[in-house]
């Protein structure tokens, strides 16, 4: 909610450049404050690899995906694409981490999904995307590798954390080395004076700040602490639960409607969730 409000004054490019320099700063300074140093020094370049690997894929790669797919699809078929990513998570874990789900979980992951895909469609946006004329496709392919690359991320970051590497160091290290990539690319396309510019609107930095606080800081971290613990397929399932979360503060905020759909789909999806805990 808040990187919508910084996208509609500044623009959602701006917001995903900015965010993950305010993650890094917070991360480096909660690094300093619990582990006592601004890196970790126990770090072995394996973990780099897989750990800057994910940061790549998933936070630079897959995000710019995601964003490329809103503008060509809209809000409600991205997002629904992006409900594929428990099952391509699900999927990786099987094959690369050798991670078995039982039924249960399959049933809760499926029921889950169902949910979100309900209460998605209920938002009224599938099914009328505006992208330009032989967009749609790609804008398609740009959704289901967003998703993917979501996926793909959170697996390199298991395999970062392997042996039990604090979740902490492992987030610094990933949203760190994504911002270097980020960076990189924004000089070299031109636009490091556009966005800092646009720095200058309090408002959007404000609401900036105060996702980046929320998502790619304690976000990200809480979901590293998940895959650590949880099998990945279980763990993306949880976390793909915004439409539902966000249906009450949406309704609050900006006086979007809930209706008997959208309940049901609440429902469901908590169905699903005891599903998988109780599994």
């Amino acid at each position: 909610m808040f990187f919508t409000v910084g996208s509609r004054r500044v623009g959602s490019g701006m917001v995903n450049r900015t965010r993950l320099i305010i993650a890094v700063a917070l991360l480096s300074l909660t690094h300093i404050l619990v582990l006592g140093q601004w890196l970790p020094g126990d770090a072995t370049t394996e973990r780099w690899l897989w750990l800057g690997l994910s940061g790549i894929i998933g936070l630079a790669v897959g995000d710019a995906l995601f964003y490329q797919s809103l503008v060509w699809l809209g809000p409600g078929l991205t997002t629904l694409l992006m409900a594929l990513a428990p099952i391509f998570s699900a999927t990786l874990g099987w094959l690369l981490l050798g991670e078995q789900l039982s039924a249960t979980e399959m049933l809760g992951i499926a029921v889950t999904m169902t949910a979100v895909a309900l209460v998605i469609r209920d938002r009224g946006y599938v099914g009328t995307s505006e992208a330009p004329h032989g967009r749609f496709w790609l804008g398609i392919l740009a959704g289901v590798g967003a998703a993917l690359g979501q996926a793909a991320g959170l697996i390199a970051s298991k395999k970062g954390m392997a042996g039990g590497f604090d979740p902490l160091s492992a987030t610094l290290m990933r949203m760190l080395v994504a911002m270097v990539a980020i960076w990189l690319f924004t000089l070299a396309r031109g636009r490091v004076g556009a966005t800092v510019a646009a720095w200058k609107d309090k408002k959007a930095m404000t609401a900036i700040a105060a996702g980046s606080i929320a998502g790619p800081f304690a976000g990200v971290w809480l979901s590293l602490i998940a895959i650590q613990n949880a099998p990945v397929g279980v763990a993306s399932t949880l976390m793909s639960l915004a439409p539902i979360l966000i249906l009450w503060p949406a309704r609050f905020f900006f006086g979007e409607r809930i209706n008997r759909m959208s309940l049901v789909g609440t429902m469901l999806a908590i169905a699903g969730v005891v599903l998988l805990i109780l599994h």
